[in-house]
C-alpha cells in the first residue's frame, strides 16, 4: 500500500512538471490516499467481496476534484541539454 502511494505521488508529480508548491503537495497526498483506497475497493470487487457503490462513487468524485484542482494536463519540461552539455556528451 505504501509503495503504491509513492508510485502515484511520483507519477502525478512528474505529470505536473515537478517542483510542486506546499499546497500542491498536500492535495497530491490526499489524492494518492484516495486513489490507493479506490484501487483496494476495486480489487475487493473483482474478488467478489462486498462493495459499497455509494461510498466508492463519493471517494471517486473527491479524487476527481482533487486531481482537477492539481491540474489534469501533463506539463512538458524542457529536457534539451544546453550547448556545453551537448558538446561534452559528443566528446565521449
Amino acid at each position: 500500500m505504501a509503495r503504491r502511494f509513492r508510485e502515484i505521488v511520483t507519477g502525478v508529480e512528474s505529470d505536473l512538471g515537478g517542483d510542486l508548491t506546499e499546497a500542491q503537495k498536500h492535495l497530491l497526498a490526499r489524492a494518492a490516499t484516495l486513489a490507493v483506497w479506490a484501487e483496494e475497493r476495486e480489487s475487493e470487487l473483482a474478488s467478489g467481496k462486498d462493495f459499497d457503490a455509494v461510498q466508492y462513487a463519493t471517494i471517486s468524485n473527491a479524487l476527481r476534484r482533487l486531481l482537477a484542482d492539481l491540474g489534469l494536463d501533463r506539463v512538458s519540461r524542457d529536457v534539451t541539454p544546453d550547448l556545453a552539455e551537448y558538446i561534452k556528451g559528443k566528446a565521449v
